[in-house]
């Protein structure tokens, strides 16, 4: 069986996430992929596209290799299921990107074949479930984010699943208040920096979010607009959880007066406008997980850093949709998810940690790219709740 992938998507992509960030250098939106307004936000995340289908005989070299696999995972014959079977319809953002291998085994174990849309970024995918309430034309769910958490429960268009296979470690990202939603993988929004650059220059990096309003930093940062870019979101939500909502549009001013540049998308900012990439501006928004991607010529160093106190996490979930066709394969995909397999390949595939702490992570991730030890964090409930006034905010403080 193999699974059928439809809808181009549209947005931006995330540094090494999903919805503007780094993959290998490119993941630019799951990242934390965080975005805007309903359908212009970036968030989930990912690398590269999964390759297409060349030829039948192509095919069923991949079909053995999975049937292969399935046996080699399960200890048995890898058979599915009795009573399982048909497609189940995953709605998901547009940075998707397991590896069809991993598909090609959920397929052949659980007897389901997998049908992949991508309307676009976390925030079209939750705005489509909320139109297509009571009729879904989806069973399950990957990609909401925490700023887009709270509207797909209140919507009512999920159903409580508490997976038997959720890891001890993610219970702490659960969404306060409800079942609905499963935590899958997480990234951290930071600051990074050209290390090499602040060590030509003599100069000590910042640290902290206050510190890049300080003149030592004048017309050295680079930042994406909230409206369009899942980590210029995150910013925003960083800088009113550090400075208040009667001090984050002051804090804002104070950037701009600092010779902040504001850019539309992550790919922008970190490939045309970091000094890394031959830019002017030696710090960039971006995420923790970025300086794996920028390694020194020996390996043994990298070329840029995070500042981890500048951190605001974004984390990914799936859901059942409710009255959706399939309910019992979209638990098993919720499970898949959470699955060794899949964990060990979120930070290569998807460019996020996995959200079980025992997955093992890429050799460059473990010595370059730790996530925050003490993210900035706010309630998905309060970014639901406020996002649209922050923006109308922020868009008169640096937009007016």
């Amino acid at each position: 069986m193999r699974s059928t992938i439809t809808g181009p998507g549209t947005g931006f992509r995330r540094p090494g996430a999903g919805t503007d960030h780094p993959g290998p250098h490119r993941r630019g939106a799951r990242a934390l992929g965080l975005g805007t307004a309903l359908a212009l936000t970036l968030a989930g995340c990912s690398l590269g596209g999964g390759d297409e289908d060349t030829d039948d005989s192509e095919s069923a070299g991949d079909a053995e290799t999975a049937e292969q696999a399935s046996e080699g995972a399960s200890g048995g014959s890898g058979e599915a299921p009795a009573g399982a079977g048909g497609e189940v319809a995953l709605v998901t953002h547009d940075s998707f990107n397991l590896p069809d291998e991993l598909i090609e085994q959920f397929e052949a174990e659980s007897g389901y074949t997998l049908v992949v849309t991508a309307p676009g970024d976390a925030g079209s995918v939750v705005n489509e479930l909320l139109l297509t309430a009571g009729s879904p034309s989806a069973d399950v769910v990957y990609g909401i984010d925490n700023a887009y958490a709270s509207r797909a429960i209140d919507g009512g268009v999920l159903e409580p699943y508490t997976s038997p296979d959720l890891p001890a470690s993610a219970e702490d990202l659960l969404v306060d208040g409800g079942d609905q939603l499963t935590p899958v993988d997480f990234g951290d929004v930071c600051l990074n920096v050209d290390t090499a650059w602040f060590e030509r220059e003599g100069l000590t990096p910042p640290q902290t979010l206050a510190d890049l309003t300080e003149p030592d930093y004048a017309d050295l940062t680079v930042v994406t607009d909230p409206n369009v870019s899942s980590p210029g979101l995150s910013l925003l939500v960083a800088t009113v959880a550090e400075s208040g909502e009667e001090g984050f549009a002051d804090y804002w001013q104070s950037l701009l007066d600092n010779g902040l540049r504001v850019v539309d998308s992550w790919s922008d900012a970190y490939y045309v406008d970091f000094t890394f990439s031959g830019g002017d501006r030696p710090i960039v928004l971006s995420y923790s997980s970025s300086p794996a991607a920028t390694p020194t010529e020996d390996g043994t160093g990298s070329t840029t850093a995070a500042l981890l106190d500048t951190c605001v996490r974004q984390v990914e979930y799936a859901g059942v949709v409710a009255d959706a066709n399939n309910p019992e394969g979209a638990r098993a995909v919720i499970d898949w998810l959470l699955s060794a397999d899949v964990q060990a390949a979120m930070p290569d595939s998807m460019y996020m940690y996995p959200v079980d702490d025992e997955a093992p992570l890429p050799e460059a991730w473990s010595e370059f790219a730790p996530p925050a030890e003490e993210p900035i964090e706010m309630p998905a409930g309060e970014i639901d709740a406020n996002r649209e006034e922050w923006l109308r905010t922020w868009d008169e403080v640096v937009g007016g």
